[in-house]
Parts: C-alpha cells; structure tokens; sequence
C-alpha cells in the first residue's frame, strides 16, 4: 500500500487548477485548510487527492458563506439602527442622518447612539436584531445556501467512502470537524471602531 504524505503535494495545483479564490479571499487561509486535510487524511493516490481538494473547496464555500452573512449584517445595521431611532421618537431625517454617521464610526455620532439607546433601555443587540428582521429574505438566502454547501460536502464524504476503505472517510470526516470547529470560533463582527460600514 502507498505511503500517505504528511505534507500538501506542491504540484496538486497544477492538476487541479488554481484556489477557487474571490477578490478579498484569504489565500493563506485556504491553503491552511488544503494542507491540514492533506496532512491529517493523507491521501494515497491522485484520485484521493482531487476528492480532499473537492472538499476542501466546498467546505471554503461554506466559511465564505458564513463570512458574507457576518459581513452583510454589519453593512445593514446602519438601517436596523435608522428603523430603532425612529421607533424610539427620533424624526426621520435626523435617524437618517444619525445612523449614516454612525454607520460610518463618527466618534460624535457613535457617542449620541449610545445615549438614546441607553435612555430608550436598549442596546447593540437591539439594532442587530432589527437589522435581522429587515434583512430577513436575504439572511435566509444566504443559510439556504450554506445549507445546500454543507448537503454538498457531506454526498462528497459519502462518495469517497464507497472508493476507499472505510478508514479514509473516517479520517476524513474527523477532519472536516476539527477544521470546521476553529472555522466556527469566528464571532461574527459587528459594527465597531474602526469600521467602514455604510447605512444601506
């Protein structure tokens, strides 16, 4: 039987083509995840490594779906917020005017949220929840997809268990978990200091 590697083959991009990557994608990030599944399954033959290479590409789709979701509620709060001030008896033009501000981390207008908020016995976490109720269609599309992502992995993890011994796809779903589980230790951030977020 094939010795299993320890370390990512540096010609598996030759043959497999490059990092399914997006403008602003962590290529470090992905190649941690290509090198850790090579390294903890070992793959014995080029067929094994396209499958890992499969799966690792699909389990990419899958942080950068969760990331997105992350991202498109930190650039919506700037709305969730407008909706919070208006319902706490802010006018229109100055919630408007507010929440762009804040939206784009003014120190004077970060200052002025948290006073009415605090007044009105609200918080952060009021405005996030708004934020998910006015964004709900989109939020939802974006878990529907996850979803279809992780059903994806999943027939792919069954399929290389009917090609190899069951030992690899043992292997293999033990370290789609473990690289899953510091994948999901990312909070998703929320508008802070710093941040460029802009008031839909």
């Amino acid at each position: 039987m094939p010795t299993a590697p320890t370390t990512l083959p540096t010609s598996v991009a030759q043959y497999l083509g490059p990092a399914p990557l997006n403008p602003g994608d962590d290529a470090a990030g992905y190649d941690t995840l290509l090198t850790r599944l090579f390294a903890e399954v070992g793959p014995c033959s080029v067929i094994e490594e396209g499958c890992l290479r499969d799966v690792a590409d699909t389990m990419w789709d899958a942080v950068r779906l969760r990331r997105t979701k992350a991202k498109h509620m930190t650039i919506s709060a700037g709305r969730g917020l407008r909706e919070v001030l208006v319902e706490i008896g802010v006018s229109g033009n100055d919630a408007y005017d507010l929440s762009k501000a804040w939206a784009a981390r003014e120190l004077q207008a970060v200052g002025e949220v948290e006073g009415l908020l605090n007044a009105a016995g609200l918080d952060m976490g009021h405005v996030m929840a708004k934020t998910l109720t006015s964004t709900m269609t989109h939020v939802q599309g974006i878990d529907r997809m996850i979803a279809e992502v992780e059903a994806r992995r999943a027939a792919q993890i069954r399929e290389i268990a009917l090609y190899r011994e069951p030992s690899f796809a043992a292997r293999l779903r033990r370290a789609v978990a473990a690289v899953e589980a510091i994948a999901q230790e990312e909070p998703a951030a929320l508008p802070a200091a710093g941040d460029a977020a802009v008031a839909a």
